[in-house]
């Protein structure tokens, strides 16, 4: 065994330590384990496989690239089944990740090309390799802290896949380039300014990827911005549909208290009168008119009444029978814009659903209460035809290819107060069961 081999293919492995924990760096809120079990699922894996990876390219004096690259294949698998985010964000930052961390080989490979001109990629040195792992790891410690604070966000709210598929394949050239542009031959690099060349050339490029990644933060970031300002607006408008009700059921119970005097004497005549079939009807006419247009008081949330409203009005009209019993904390435990959204798509989804079947059949029961003081729960239960698609990731959407975002936020707004959201269905039936905890 070639223990010179030994000790610099060692560290070209191990560089898969900083590398994966960039990968997490984003994903800190759609891990599918606690911090310290995925950490463990890592360690277990990668640490073994850089020493046999090693032990295999001592003994039969392998190229280290030639066992590492194609690897990576298989972590993308293992980094895919411990976050629960959609399949195009795991590939945008598993391959942007790999994207960057080719920029400390690249260096590397020039660090060594300076000790020993006349080797090549091949005969990599020790002392590069190391040179090449703490390389990796400045880089890592670099993008922590944006990765961490600013473009986790992006993962847990921008939807969109096509978004994420293009940064997939920006990222992918970078790589392919870096891949493809390692020098087999040191000699090649110093054959007039093309060490120099070869330093600056690389020195730009990481450059414009970090651009391009910041660039990617500040579009989505305005993406997200106006999708919550349109929400705000949507939010609004119900707001502004239920005061405009309030200002008709005021009117009409002024018109009703001005002609309540004439009531009082008709009653009044056809008591006289023994008519007590003329004063059924009179009342039940008058109470009929009373009730008219009422909004429905739900919570003392103006917004979210205005919502609960806004969608009882959407079920009624489409023949759905609703049978709502909502209870909410008072204040709200959560911002008024994460409920909204989650009761939104709650029942936005249910009333599609019941659309699904014919109308007599259609039915949409919602039932939200406080239990133990600390926990809201949130049961949603409608008619639909019982067509559904599933993955591996769960319920995909019956309008497009994708995932269900509506289930997706759902989700999301759970987790983000520490609770879950579970979707399941019979043949007839579509169920919904949030936990939060307040």
């Amino acid at each position: 065994m070639d223990m010179e081999r030994l000790f610099s293919a060692l560290p070209q492995f191990l560089v898969l330590l900083p590398a994966g924990a960039s990968c997490y760096f984003t994903m800190r809120n759609q891990t599918r384990y606690t911090l310290p079990k995925t950490a463990l699922i890592c360690l277990t894996i990668i640490l073994p496989y850089s020493i046999l990876a090693a032990l295999l390219c001592a003994t039969f004096h392998t190229d280290a690239n030639l066992v590492f690259l194609p690897s990576l294949i298989a972590f993308f698998f293992v980094f895919r089944h411990t976050v629960t985010a959609s399949l195009p964000k795991c590939l945008a930052v598993y391959v942007g990740v790999c994207a960057v961390q080719t920029f400390p080989a690249q260096f590397a490979y020039a660090f060594d090309a300076f000790l020993h001109p006349a080797s090549g990629a091949a005969d990599f040195s020790t002392e590069a390799a190391f040179f090449q792992l703490a390389l990796s790891c400045l880089v890592a410690a670099a993008f922590a802290w944006p990765a961490c604070r600013l473009f986790f966000q992006i993962v847990d709210c921008l939807d969109i896949p096509r978004i994420w598929y293009f940064t997939i394949v920006l990222s992918s050239i970078f790589l392919f380039f870096n891949v493809m542009a390692v020098p087999q031959s040191y000699r090649t690099i110093h054959t007039g300014r093309m060490f120099f060349l070869f330093l600056l050339l690389e020195g730009c490029m990481l450059a414009i990827l970090t651009a391009i990644y910041v660039l990617f933060y500040l579009g989505t970031t305005v993406i997200l911005e106006h999708a919550e300002l349109k929400e705000h607006a949507h939010l609004l408008e119900m707001q502004s549909r239920q005061y405009r009700a309030l200002q008709e059921h005021m009117r009409q119970t002024a018109r009703l208290r001005h002609d309540f005097r004439h009531s009082v004497h008709l009653l009044s005549s056809l008591a006289k009168e023994g008519d007590i079939g003329s004063i059924r009807a009179h009342l039940a006419e008058f109470e009929s008119s009373f009730a008219k247009n009422t909004p429905t008081y739900y919570c003392t949330n103006a917004a979210l009444n205005a919502l609960f409203n806004y969608y009882y009005e959407m079920a009624v009209s489409a023949g759905i029978n609703a049978d709502w019993h909502i209870e909410l904390p008072e204040p709200l435990s959560a911002t008024e814009l994460d409920m909204a959204s989650l009761f939104g798509n709650l029942m936005e989804n249910a009333i599609d659903g019941c659309r699904t079947v014919q109308s007599g059949m259609r039915y949409f029961c919602l039932t939200t209460e406080i239990r133990h003081g600390n926990s809201l729960y949130i049961v949603s239960t409608n008619s639909f035809d019982g067509k559904v698609r599933k993955g591996k990731d769960g319920y995909r959407s019956t309008k497009h290819s994708g995932v269900g975002l509506g289930l997706t936020a759902i989700a999301a707004a759970a987790e983000k107060y520490g609770g879950s959201a579970q979707a399941s269905n019979s043949n007839t039936e579509f169920y919904v069961d949030v936990t939060l905890k307040i």
